[in-house]
């Protein structure tokens, strides 16, 4: 494998542009930008979720994969090509497959559930919300421009994923799900 990158800063983004796949330069608050920036920060928080999970947990048969999809979404949205889009209709199907397994082993909701219960349940919870940040910031560029739709099916039931992930994980040793109360039932 050659080296991708020899030098880790370039200085051509130091007047506030970055380039994209394709040499274009945009302004770091570009949309695309915004929504790269996203997926990135959930990948990341994916990552601190996985780490906080032994080794042969059951999520880790899946987690991984899903911090490799996203880096490939990072990859489409980098690219601004519609010949490059990674992401496709199997790969929601996956995350419909592995959501419907995890939720066939919990109880129905019957109340909100607040993020908590333990501390990898509000890990979990944590990469949901920004799942779903990332998730308004591809529709919001959908808007403007060219966005895999398989992408945005992706995203949208990716947060359906993690949510049930964490429901599985606050309800490991013992523990409990938090459930919301009305502040006059408190």
């Amino acid at each position: 494998m050659s080296d991708r990158l020899n030098r880790i800063y370039t200085r051509s983004g130091d007047k506030g542009t970055t380039g994209l796949a394709d040499g274009r330069r945009v302004e770091k608050y570009h949309p695309r930008i915004e929504a790269l920036g996203d997926i990135d920060e959930l990948n990341s928080s994916l990552g601190v979720l996985i780490a906080e999970l032994g080794p042969d947990d059951a999520l880790q048969s899946f987690l991984p994969g899903l911090q490799h999809d996203l880096f490939d979404l990072g990859g489409e949205l980098a690219m601004v090509d519609a010949q490059y889009w990674v992401l496709d209709a199997a790969a929601t199907r996956t995350l419909e497959q592995q959501l419907d397994n995890l939720n066939a082993e919990l109880p129905a909701l019957r109340e909100f559930i607040l993020p908590g219960g333990n501390r990898v349940s509000a890990l979990c919870q944590q990469s949901r919300s920004l799942c779903r940040r990332a998730e308004r910031r591809l529709v919001e560029l959908a808007q403007l421009e060219s966005v895999n739709p398989h992408a945005l099916s992706y995203i949208n039931r990716l947060s359906d994923l993690l949510f049930v992930c964490a429901r599985v994980l606050a309800r490991r040793d013992g523990g409990q799900e938090l459930y919301w109360q009305a502040r006059n039932k408190r």
